[in-house]
């Protein structure tokens, strides 16, 4: 059989449409990519029927944190960016399922605050849904404010090619059971070159809320620091700009606490006391002890008789000996007693996190 030869000038015409097109691929990307400007005031939405109140010192109350992981993770999902096989979740209605899911355990939970992470707003892997919506509806009648802070806004990632990850837009969103009187959304420092495409922009976002019998306020902090970094040191330049935000206010009387996804090993030998191994992911480090400053602590929700994660390697499907670390927690300040720090095992059925709560005090 004779074989077919390309004339050589077609060849090269083929290989010269295909740089054009990775080469202008590359320019829209670096074109589209943006920052959300610093400072930025968020819109503070209230229950219809929302009629003020403010915290107590002395009272118990409790704040939860759960990242949701876009709608995307039953237990049974691998996401390609932590070396699994999927990049979107599975349907519509997987979305859909996932979210109210884990509204069903936020109302479980019964917290008076809570930090949401990973909430999409318009996203190709999450199939254009307003997760916000969706959260907001399913609790409906439980707090009386809430914000959200807009994470990123990706350009178009045209990967995996079969089925590519898109562009996304995502955030933070915090609820309230008390009147949140303003909020604004604080930038954080994020690497240069190629790898802020891969990590996108990064936030935490700023919630006051009035105290009843004395000065000062309750001032929440809702992040998700970088995971996708070259050597994790940019999450540490991260956390000392979120301690001395919080510091500040502690000086200045105000009661702080923060929650959310720290991205880093917050028990600091999480592959020991869960009994598995994995490779030395940059976004799973511990926190060095000296980074926190004096007026501040670090909690990290565990149970010793009944130990479990917050967080698992989504490299396969759920299982016995995936990688599990507790990079899900708070940090608050000397006038906050905390009573209780755990993490809600779900078995990660509705995202790669479980959700983690504290019950605490304002002294």
């Amino acid at each position: 059989m004779k074989k077919i030869k390309l004339p050589w000038k077609i060849l090269l015409g083929v290989m010269a449409l295909l740089l054009a097109a990775v080469l202008g691929y590359l320019i829209y990307v670096f074109a589209a990519y943006y920052r959300v400007e610093d400072n930025q005031t968020l819109t503070v939405e209230t229950a219809g029927d929302s009629a003020g109140g403010a915290v107590s010192a002395g009272e118990l109350y409790r704040a939860a944190s759960y990242n949701i992981g876009f709608g995307a993770y039953s237990n049974d999902y691998s996401f390609f960016m932590d070396g699994g096989k999927e990049s979107r979740a599975r349907s519509p209605e997987a979305v859909r399922e996932n979210v109210t899911g884990a509204m069903e355990t936020v109302k479980a939970i019964a917290p008076n605050f809570l930090f949401l992470q990973e909430v999409d707003v318009d996203g190709t892997r999450s199939y254009h849904i307003n997760e916000l919506d969706l959260v907001s509806a399913a609790l409906e009648g439980l707090f009386q404010s809430w914000t959200f802070a807009q994470n990123y806004d990706s350009p178009y990632l045209f990967w995996p090619l079969l089925e590519p990850h898109g562009a996304n837009r995502a955030g933070q969103a915090t609820y309230a059971a008390f009147p949140i009187t303003s909020a604004v959304r604080r930038q954080l420092p994020i690497e240069d070159g190629f790898m802020k495409l891969v990590d996108c922009d990064r936030c935490y976002s700023v919630q006051r809320i009035p105290m009843a019998d004395r000065e000062g306020e309750l001032v929440l902090y809702n992040l998700h620091l970088s995971a996708y970094t070259s050597d994790g040191v940019i999450a540490e330049e991260q956390l000392e700009m979120l301690f001395a935000d919080m510091l500040s206010e502690y000086e200045q009387g105000n009661y702080t606490i923060a929650g959310g996804d720290f991205n880093k090993d917050l028990l600091g030998n999480s592959s020991e006391i869960f009994g598995v191994s994995g490779p030395a992911y940059t976004w799973a480090q511990p926190i060095p002890a000296s980074l926190v400053p004096e007026g501040l602590s670090m909690i990290a929700p565990f149970d010793e008789e009944n130990p479990a994660a917050s967080c698992r390697n989504a490299d396969r499907p759920y299982g016995p000996d995936n990688y599990r670390v507790t990079v899900d927690g708070f940090i608050v300040s000397a006038n906050v007693e905390v009573r209780k720090a755990r993490v809600w095992e779900t078995g990660f059925r509705w995202s790669d996190h479980n959700p983690v709560y504290i019950d605490f005090i304002l002294q």
